[in-house]
């Protein structure tokens, strides 16, 4: 799928943000250490909103800087799923998430994150994120945040965003096989 934005600058790895998505794979650790002391669970919940707006604002940053990179298009997606996996697999290992949820989450992105390489490494094809992709990962971060909602607050809505996330999540799974068979088929 052609990207929408221009690559300004293919080589380029030191830009803001690169850096801002990087910030936020790092944030995992800061996550993970609240979430063990139930006296932090507002820091856990207040980390995890600036780990979401670190995904939009890494994006808007890059276009308004010019600098969309080859680089920051592979990082982006791994820094979500960095970020997200640690959290959602420690939460799994503590009984506060659906163990099915991390087990498919890992499948789906380790079959998405092959494929990709394999494009990369034989057609020189960069993966971009495609809406669906983009509106699962919000999704998931917000299951994630109301599964550690400090406040114990709409405990019927942590079924509810684990569902719809598993949706768009396979939604976004399928678009990317249709992307992959599409570009295999245009390079043979």
């Amino acid at each position: 799928m052609p990207s929408k934005y221009k690559i300004t600058d293919p080589t380029k790895i030191l830009t803001l943000a690169n850096f801002i998505s990087l910030g936020r794979a790092i944030l995992a650790v800061p996550i993970i250490y609240t979430l063990q002391d139930p006296k932090m669970g507002t820091v856990s919940f207040l980390l995890i909103i600036i780990a979401v707006l670190s995904d939009a604002l890494d994006g808007w940053v890059a276009r308004k800087a010019h600098e969309v990179t080859h680089f920051g298009k592979w990082i982006d997606p791994i820094a979500d799923f960095a970020c997200i996996i640690s959290v959602v697999s420690y939460l799994t290992l503590v009984g506060r998430f659906p163990g099915w949820f991390f087990i498919f989450f890992l499948v789906r992105y380790v079959f998405i994150a092959i494929s990709a390489i394999h494009f990369l490494n034989n057609n020189n094809f960069i993966l971009s994120a495609n809406w669906w992709g983009k509106w699962s990962t919000g999704i998931t971060a917000l299951a994630v945040m109301i599964h550690i909602w400090p406040w114990e607050a709409f405990p019927w809505l942590q079924d509810v965003t684990i569902y719809v996330a598993t949706f768009l999540l396979s939604v976004s799974w399928i678009v990317y096989i249709k992307t992959f068979y599409r570009t295999y088929k245009e390079i043979k």
